[in-house]
Formats: structure tokens, sequence, C-alpha cells
């Protein structure tokens, strides 16, 4: 009963099955061991769509992965995983169906992962989760380029560029962002007009078209102006209000400054000038 339960929580179908479950409460650990049925056979996981022929197992490859926690409990499958052999010689290792795109977690693991990502730092995910920094953003890092293979530009007239310093503000990195989807297209290394050139070579291997870009929201930083007119040649810059509040407060600030100077200045020369009679009443 405990079993079928477990197998209709994880999924688990035919051929998979659930051969035995194992509860450390001192651990405070779960450890359930999967195999398939014995004779079963699999798809060639290299074949197209049309392809129908299965083979047999030729050998298994122990594996284990790290899962949802059960309550309060570290959760690990386990499982033989088939190798088989196909008519030309080559071994193929079958994909199981719970398994995530990084080796050691399942694929419902891994979207924990980045769900906490999305409202945490990295370092507080690993002191939460027990995984460690490097671990967890190979996740992030898998995903990012797995996103990115099918991504369209073809659409994007609109862009906001900005630069921010990394590694306590010795490097800088510029992003590249679609103002109407607000999402992020694009990051460079640096913060001078190169930036412009890497992210249009970008554009255009993405279908996207330099000449499509009507709008370009950036700071007034001469390099980045150098690098719009430039390479996006249809496209009229618009400086950031916030680069153009900062200006005018820091120039507002500078004014009062000299304002309180003169008026110090004014003070003493006015008292300067009065009779010392006259000062001392």
């Amino acid at each position: 009963m405990i079993t079928e339960l477990f197998q209709q929580a994880l999924h688990i179908n035919s051929p998979w099955l659930i051969k035995s479950i194992d509860f450390n409460a001192e651990e405070k650990r779960l450890d359930i061991q999967i195999d398939f049925k014995r004779g079963s056979t699999f798809a060639d996981p290299d074949a197209g769509d049309n392809e129908v022929k299965q083979y047999k197992a030729y050998d298994t490859v122990q594996k284990t992965w790290q899962h949802l926690n059960f309550f309060e409990h570290a959760c690990h499958l386990h499982a033989r995983v088939p190798r088989i052999k196909r008519d030309d010689g080559k071994v193929r290792l079958i994909p199981t169906p719970w398994e995530g795109k990084v080796s050691g977690f399942t694929l419902l693991f891994e979207a924990l992962l980045i769900q906490l990502c999305k409202a945490m730092p990295v370092h507080n995910v690993s002191d939460l989760t027990g995984v460690s920094d490097h671990k967890i953003w190979r996740v992030l890092d898998t995903y990012i380029e797995l996103a990115k293979i099918d991504e369209d530009y073809s659409n994007i007239s609109t862009i906001g560029m900005d630069e921010t310093s990394i590694a306590k503000g010795h490097d800088y990195i510029t992003l590249f962002v679609d103002l109407e989807e607000r999402k992020t297209l694009h990051i460079s290394a640096g913060k001078d007009h190169k930036t412009v050139v890497d992210f249009v070579e970008v554009l255009e291997v993405k279908q996207g078209d330099r000449n499509a870009i009507k709008q370009v929201s950036c700071d007034m930083s001469p390099a980045f102006i150098k690098g719009v007119k430039e390479n996006m040649p249809e496209a009229e810059i618009t400086f950031d209000k916030f680069h153009i509040i900062k200006l005018i407060n820091e120039a507002v600030d500078q004014v009062r400054r000299e304002d309180r100077g003169v008026a110090i200045f004014c003070e003493s020369l006015f008292w300067a000038s009065q009779p010392k009679q006259a000062a001392k009443t």
C-alpha cells in the first residue's frame, strides 16, 4: 500500500517501479529504491520520433538523485538505470522520467531551486537546501542556456541599456533589456561602445534586426551614445530619467554649496567693513 502511494506521488509508471523504501528517523532521511521490470524494453534516446525499435537492457548504471524533501526529511531516489546497445554497437544510457538537467537532482528539485533563486540570493538558497552554491549555479546556467536556444528577437524594437558594477566595483557589465516585454536580452562585459557591438551580434543571431531598433533608453555615457549611433542607425536615444534627475540634483547641490559660500563671504565682508565700536555694540 505504501509503495503504491509513493509510486503515484512520484509519478512512477511502467516499466519503472518502487522496489523499496528506507526511512531513517535519526538521520532525517528517506531513500527510495527504483527499478524496472525484468524483460522491459526501451527506445533509443537519440532516435527520432518515428523510430519504434525497442531494445532490452544491455547493462545498468547505479544513479542517485536528490528529490524534494519528505516533510522535513531529505529524500533521495536511487535506481539502476539501463543502457542499451544499438545495432551499430553504440551504447546509450536511457534517461529516466524524473531526472533533471543537471546530474544528481530530480526535475522537481531543480524547479524548486529555480523558484527559490527568484526570491533570494543563491547563498541563501544554499543555506536553506544544503546544496552548494556551485551546484545551484550549474542548475541556473543550464536552464538559462536552454532558454536562450529558442529565443527570437525578431520583434525587438525598444531596448534599454545600463551598466552596473560587479566584484565589489572592480568590473562592469552592461545589461540590455526589452522595455516592452520587461526581460533581459543580453549581458555584455564592460561599459564601452563595444558592448553595443556585442549586443547587436547576438540580436542578429537570434533573428533580430539592428535597423528595427527604433528607441534606445540609456544614460549620457559618450561610449553608449557612440555605440548606438554606429550600430543602430534607426534608433532614437532617450536619456534615462533617473540619470537626468541625478544630474539635476547634483547641479542644484553644487549651486547650493556655491550660494552658501557666497553668503558666508558677504557676511564676513560686511562685519569686516564695520567700525570696531559698532561691531562691539
